[in-house]
């Protein structure tokens, strides 16, 4: 067993969770949705996108698109997040959450892609 292997695995996959973890809940109601879950997700994510960065493999390429989706996703929902705080004493307001989770749920697809290819490579490599 490859130790390198099982911890990109491993981050991909904590990155994917805590994505999901982030976007589950109504979508309009920001109790439902903690800051720092997607703050966590933001920086697993980053570490992800890290140690994709080697890569020069045609699948290594699509892995690093699919990290810097969710990067860039996940970013613009933490400023959206940041600009409307400031607007509103009790947090986002409902509509703003609509769009960071939105923009979260975009970054789960992302990164579901991303664990799809990486299951789907590791299924056709051979030892």
């Amino acid at each position: 067993m490859n130790l390198e292997r099982v911890i990109f695995g491993f981050v991909t996959i904590l990155a994917l969770s805590f994505t999901f973890a982030f976007v589950m809940g109504s979508i309009d109601n920001a109790s439902h949705h903690n800051v720092w879950l997607l703050t966590i997700a933001i920086l697993i994510n980053l570490i992800a996108t890290g140690l994709k960065l080697g890569d020069r493999s045609q699948v290594g390429a699509l892995l690093l698109a699919s990290s810097l989706a969710v990067d860039v996703l996940l970013i613009a929902a933490r400023v959206v997040w940041i600009i409307d705080a400031d607007q509103t004493a009790l947090g986002p307001s409902p509509e703003s959450m609509s769009n960071i989770v939105s923009l979260a749920g975009g970054a789960l697809v992302a990164s579901i892609v991303s664990v799809v290819i990486l299951v789907g490579d590791t299924l056709i490599s051979r030892r």
